[in-house]
C-alpha cells in the first residue's frame, strides 16, 4: 500500500513540476530558517543546567536607589560570605569567589626564561566550596585539599596545556605560576564544564591566598560593609525546606545592623536579594560575570516568533495551491472510491504525499543550515554549531518539525480531496457551488495571512532602520569624527609616562589636538557620586555622573561651553563643569546663574564650585535620557589613562591617518613595550552602542525578504492557476472587444483588494508592536505615516509586478486556441 502512495505521489510531483517547486522551495526556506533559529534559542536556553539542585542555586546581588535613581549590582560586599556562613539558617553551601582582572600569567620556560600569557580572562579566587557546590571532573588533585592553603591554583585542563604543553596532568602538580607577582603551585587539574555555561573560568587561585596578601586584601574588603565590587561574587545553595523570601530578610537585617544608615544618606537604600541560577544568563540588569553577557528573552523570543511566520508563510503556499488544484485530482479520487478506497486511506494517502513534500524540504534545509550560520556568524554565538552527531536533539527537533509541518501543511487538503463524492466526480459536477465558494474563501483568507506577515516584516525594517539611521546621524552634543582614542595599560600605568606618550602625540603633525582623561564624553563606562545643592532650607540632591578630561578636553569633542570658563589644572581638588540639565535640575534656567555656585554636598561632604556650564550631550546610547553630569579635573592614575586624539583632516586620496597610526604605534612600544598597541576611532564606539539593533535590522530584513519571497511565489502559482481556470472566460471577453488592459486589470482586481485588506489589518497592529519597541529608547524618531504607506505600497507594486506575468500572457493569449472546442 505505501509503495502504491509513494508512486502515486512521484507521479502526481512530475506532473506539476512547478506547483512541487514552489512548495519545497517555501517549506524549505520556512524549515531552513526555523532550524537556524532553533540553534539559536536552544543554544541559549541551556546554560547552566548541568548542576546538581540548580533551582535552589542563587546569586546574592546588590541594589541600591540613588535619589530615587536605581542601580544593581551583581556583586556583594566583602565580609557578607562569610557573614552569611556563620549567621544566616536555611543555606546548604555558599560558593563565594572573587574575578580577578586580567592578570598577566608567567609560567617557566626554557633556559630559565619565562613564558608570558598577557591578560588572561576569566581567573578566580575560589576554594572547595565553590567546586562543592558547581561538580568538575577532577583529572589531578582533590576537591578537598587543593584550596585549602595559600598560594595554590586549580587549572582547567585545556588552560594546564596552554600553560605546560609537554608535561602530563601528573606532572603538571606542584609546578609554579605568577600572576603578575603572585606566585602560586598547581594542586590540581579539572575538567571544563561540559554543557553550555557562563562558568568559563579557567584558573581558580585559592581563596584564603587573599588572607596574606594585602593587595588582594584590600581589593577583597573583608572588613568594608559600605563597599561594592562586581568582582566579589556570592553563590548560595539553599535548603530543601528554606525560602527565599526567608534568606532575603535574615541577609538585610544583617546588613542594617552591620552597615546603619547615615544620616547623610537619607533617601538612599541599600538591600541584597537573590538571583536564581536560571535567571543568570539572561538577566542584563546584573549581567552575568565579567567577561561575559547575557542573552535577551525578548530577542529569542522575537527570532522564534520569525521562525513560526516563516514556517506559517509556506504552508500557506502549500494548503492554497493543493486545494486550487483540487478539483484536477477528482477524478482519479473518484474512481479510488468506486474501487473500494476507504476516505482514511484517501487521507492517508495525501498526507504521505505532504510527508514526502516536507521530507524533501527538510532534506534541503539541512544542507542549507551550515551555509546559513555562516553567513550570520557575526552575531551569532561560537558555540552555536550544526553537529547532528553531537547534538541528538536535533533529530527530535526534525522529526517533530516534519511531522508538524505534514499535518499543518496536508491535513486540510487532505480531508478536502478525500471528501469527493464519485457520483458527482464522474459526472464532472465534482464541487457544488458552495464548496467552491467555501474553497476561495479559504483561499483568500491565506492569502490574506501571507500579505499581513510580510507587509508587518516591511513596516518593521522600515522603522528599526529609520530608528537606527537617527541615532546615528542626531547631534549628540559633540564631534565624533576624526577622533581616535587610546588607552595607556593600566597595570603599568605611571603620570610620567603617560605625559611621555603624550608629548610624542603632540609632535606628530598629523595630530590637531590632544586631551588626556577617563572616558569620552558617551561610552559604556559610567562614573556617578551623589552631589547636594543647597538652596537656603532646600537641598536638591542628585546623582551625578562624572567625565574625567584636562582643559583640552571639551575643545577635541567640541562641547559647547554655554557660559563661564573652561577647565584649568588647579581645578582639579575644588571646582568642575557641569551640563545644562544639571543647572536646570537645580533650579537654574540661564546657565550663566550657575556660575560661582557650590555643590556642598559632593562625594560626600566635599565642596564644589560650578565654574562653568556645557551644552548637553548624551553620555550613553539613545536608550537612555541626558543625565545631570559634571565634567572635572583628576591627578589620580585610574582617571588619566585615556588619550583623546583629533587629527587633521585628510586630504583627498592621502594616507595622513595611517601614517599618524604607525608613528603612533612607534611612539608606543618605546614607551609601554610589554603591552600591545590598542587603538579605536570614536565614532567606531558610537556605532556599536545599537549593534543589538544592527542585528535586529540585518534578520528583519532577512525575514522580510524571505516573506516576500514566498508570498510571491505563491502569487505566481494562484495566478497561474486562476488565469488556467479562466481560460475561456478570456477568450470571450477578447471576443467581445476587451483590451489587453481590461482583463490585466479584471485579473488583479481582486489581488489588490486582498492586499488593501491586508494593509487594513496589519497597520494598527504594527504600529501597536512598533511603538513598545520605541519606548526603549529615550530620544527617538517619529512612527511616520509613509512608514506605513511606503510599505502597502512596496507590497502592492511587489504583488503586481509578479502576477503580472501571468496575468498579461493570458490577456495576450490567442482567443481562438481557447475557444476552438465551443
Amino acid at each position: 500500500m505505501f509503495k502504491n502512495y509513494f508512486k502515486i505521489a512521484l507521479r502526481n510531483f512530475w506532473r506539476h513540476k512547478f506547483f512541487t517547486f514552489i512548495n519545497v522551495i517555501g517549506l524549505s526556506i520556512g524549515i531552513s530558517s526555523a532550524l537556524v533559529i532553533y540553534l539559536i534559542v536552544h543554544y541559549d536556553f541551556t546554560f547552566n543546567q548541568n548542576f546538581d539542585d540548580s533551582d535552589r542555586i542563587y546569586r546574592v546581588v546588590s541594589n541600591y536607589t540613588f535619589s530615587g535613581e536605581e542601580a544593581h549590582n551583581r556583586g556583594v560586599s566583602g565580609p557578607v560570605p562569610e557573614a552569611v556562613r556563620n549567621n544566616i539558617s536555611g543555606v546548604e553551601l555558599t560558593a563565594p569567589f572573587f574575578v580577578l582582572s586580567e592578570p598577566n600569567v608567567l609560567v617557566p620556560g626554557k633556559g630559565g626564561v619565562p613564558v608570558k600569557f598577557k591578560l588572561q580572562d576569566n581567573v578566580i579566587l575560589a576554594d572547595g566550596r565553590y567546586f562543592g557546590m558547581f561538580k568538575y571532573n577532577w583529572l589531578a588533585g582533590s576537591a578537598k585539599t587543593a584550596l585549602n592553603a595559600p598560594n595554590q591554583t586549580v587549572l582547567t585542563a585545556d588552560q594546564a596545556k596552554k600553560y605546560f604543553p609537554q608535561l602530563s596532568y601528573s606532572q603538571m602538580i606542584g609546578r609554579v605560576v605568577t600572576y603578575d607577582t603572585l606566585n602560586v603551585a598547581v594542586t590540581g587539574i579539572v575538567e571544563p564544564l561540559k554543557g553550555n555555561t557562563d562558568f568559563k573560568f579557567h584558573d581558580f587561585i585559592s581563596y584564603v591566598t587573599a588572607k596574606n596578601n594585602k593587595t588582594l586584601a584590600d581589593e577583597l574588603g573583608f572588613t568594608n560593609w559600605g563597599g561594592t565590587t562586581s568582582s566579589s561574587i556570592l553563590f548560595v545553595k539553599l535548603s530543601a525546606n528554606a525560602t527565599k523570601e526567608g534568606f532575603e530578610k535574615q541577609l538585610n537585617e544583617l546588613l542594617k545592623k552591620n552597615n546603619p544608615p547615615k544620616p547623610e544618606n537619607k533617601g538612599n537604600t541599600r538591600n541584597f536579594t537573590l538571583q536564581p541560577l536560571s535567571d543568570l544568563h539572561f538577566n542584563s540588569t546584573y549581567g552575568t560575570f565579567d567577561s561575559g553577557s547575557p542573552a535577551n528573552k525578548t530577542t529569542l523570543y522575537g527570532l522564534s516568533a520569525i521562525a513560526a511566520f516563516l514556517l506559517l508563510l509556506g504552508c500557506i503556499n502549500f494548503v492554497n495551491l493543493t486545494t486550487a488544484q483540487a478539483t484536477q485530482r477528482a477524478k482519479e479520487i473518484g474512481v479510488r472510491k468506486t474501487m473500494g478506497s476507504s476516505r482514511m486511506q484517501l487521507i492517508n494517502q495525501f498526507l504521505s504525499e505532504t510527508f514526502l513534500v516536507t521530507l524533501l524540504a527538510v532534506i534541503i534545509s539541512v544542507a542549507l543550515a551550515p551555509v546559513i550560520l555562516k553567513l550570520f556568524k557575526d552575531f551569532i554565538a561560537a558555540g552555536i554549531q550544526f553537529d547532528l552527531l553531537h547534538h541528538p536533539s536535533l533529530f527530535i527537533f526534525l522529526l517533530l518539525l516534519t511531522v508538524v509541518v505534514s499535518l499543518l501543511s496536508g491535513f486540510y487538503p487532505a480531508v478536502l480531496l478525500s471528501g469527493y463524492k464519485p457520483v458527482l466526480v464522474l459526472k464532472n459536477q465534482a464541487t457544488s457551488n458552495g464548496s467552491k465558494t467555501r474553497n476561495a474563501w479559504l483561499r483568500k483568507s491565506l492569502t490574506v495571512t501571507q500579505f499581513v506577515i510580510a507587509q508587518f516584516f516591511i513596516m518593521a525594517t522600515v522603522l528599526v532602520s529609520k530608528q537606527i539611521h537617527y541615532a546615528l546621524t542626531k547631534d549628540l552634543g559633540f564631534k565624533k569624527d576624526a577622533i581616535l582614542m587610546i588607552n595607556s595599560p593600566w597595570k603599568n600605568r605611571t603620570l610620567s609616562k603617560n605625559q611621555v606618550f603624550m608629548n610624542r602625540l603632540k609632535s606628530m603633525p598629523q595630530v590637531a589636538l590632544i586631551s588626556m582623561g577617563k572616558a569620552a564624553p558617551s561610552s559604556t563606562s559610567t562614573n556617578s557620586t551623589d552631589a547636594s545643592y543647597i538652596d537656603g532650607k532646600k537641598e536638591t540632591k542628585v546623582e551625578l555622573y562624572e567625565k574625567y578630561g584636562d582643559p583640552n578636553y571639551i575643545k577635541v569633542y567640541n562641547i559647547k561651553l554655554l557660559a563661564g570658563r573652561n577647565l584649568q589644572y588647579a581645578d582639579s581638588t575644588n571646582a568642575f563643569l557641569i551640563n545644562n540639565t544639571y543647572a536646570k535640575l537645580i533650579g537654574f534656567k540661564n546657565p550663566a546663574d550657575a556660575v560661582g555656585k557650590y555643590i556642598d554636598k559632593f562625594n560626600g561632604d566635599k565642596r564644589m564650585q560650578i565654574i562653568g556650564v556645557v551644552a548637553d550631550f548624551y553620555s550613553e546610547s539613545l536608550h537612555a535620557a541626558i543625565k545631570p553630569t559634571c565634567i572635572r579635573i583628576s591627578n589620580g592614575r585610574y582617571d588619566n589613562g585615556t588619550f583623546h586624539i583629533a587629527l587633521k583632516p585628510q586630504t583627498a586620496g592621502g594616507n595622513e591617518w595611517k601614517t599618524a597610526i604607525a608613528s603612533m604605534e612607534k611612539a608606543w612600544k618605546e614607551v609601554y613595550p610589554e603591552d600591545d598597541f590598542e587603538y579605536n576611532f570614536f565614532d567606531e564606539s558610537i556605532a556599536k552602542f545599537y549593534d543589538s539593533e544592527q542585528h535586529t535590522s540585518t534578520l528583519l530584513t532577512c525575514a522580510t525578504g524571505l516573506s516576500i519571497f514566498i508570498s510571491c511565489l505563491g502569487l505566481l502559482g494562484l495566478a497561474i492557476y486562476n488565469t488556467n481556470q479562466r481560460t475561456k472566460e478570456i477568450g470571450v471577453r477578447k471576443v467581445l472587444g476587451a483590451t489587453v488592459a481590461q482583463i490585466a486589470t479584471l485579473l488583479s482586481r481582486e489581488l489588490v483588494m486582498l492586499i488593501g485588506l491586508a494593509f487594513v489589518i496589519v497597520t494598527p497592529v504594527a504600529w501597536y508592536a512598533m511603538n513598545k519597541w520605541m519606548q526603549t529608547f529615550a530620544d527617538r524618531t517619529a512612527i511616520s505615516w509613509w512608514i506605513f504607506a511606503a510599505s502597502g505600497a512596496g507590497m502592492l507594486l511587489t504583488a503586481l509586478i509578479t502576477s503580472s506575468f501571468q496575468t498579461i500572457k493570458a490577456a495576450l493569449a490567442n482567443p481562438t486556441k481557447s475557444l476552438r472546442s465551443e
